[in-house]
């Protein structure tokens, strides 16, 4: 079983959100990576071993630490802001 866990940074951004709609969205993707966390894109170099997933306009960064069977959800940005 994959452990879950969220940086601080994460969960501030989620609270934030107001619309519903992008809400659903990030649930959707957050349960198709705990599902199967290797999904997301795998990103080079200075952000390596952290891996992305596209949820329209945001992008959902994390980490799937595989010796530990644990995946941290990162941050959840805009992809303009990158």
């Amino acid at each position: 079983m994959v452990t879950v866990a969220y940086d601080k940074r994460f969960e501030r951004t989620i609270r934030k959100i107001k619309d519903h709609g992008l809400k659903e969205r990030v649930k959707k993707q957050i349960i198709k990576i705990v599902a199967n966390p290797e999904t997301g894109k795998p990103m080079r170099f200075v952000r390596k071993d952290t891996r992305e997933v596209y949820a329209p306009p945001f992008r959902l960064s994390y980490a799937y630490l595989k010796e530990e069977d644990k995946i941290v959800f990162l941050e959840l940005y805009h992809k303009d802001e990158q």
